[in-house]
């Protein structure tokens, strides 16, 4: 039970930040850069950029 408290109370804690609209667009502005930095990572995705870039610089 006491863990099902600290479950219960720490989903209470996050709520009353997720209210907050400064809260929000700071976590819409971190998942934005982050979401760009993974893809940068990723293998298959870092080929498409790539091929997309040589495509542009052939019409060039």
């Amino acid at each position: 039970m006491t863990m099902l408290d600290a479950i219960l109370h720490a989903l209470l804690a996050v709520n009353g930040f997720a209210t907050s609209p400064f809260v929000l667009i700071l976590l819409a502005f971190a998942g934005a850069y982050l979401g760009g930095r993974v893809v940068e990572y990723i293998p298959f995705t870092r080929r498409i950029i790539e091929r997309r870039e040589a495509q542009v610089a052939e019409r060039e």
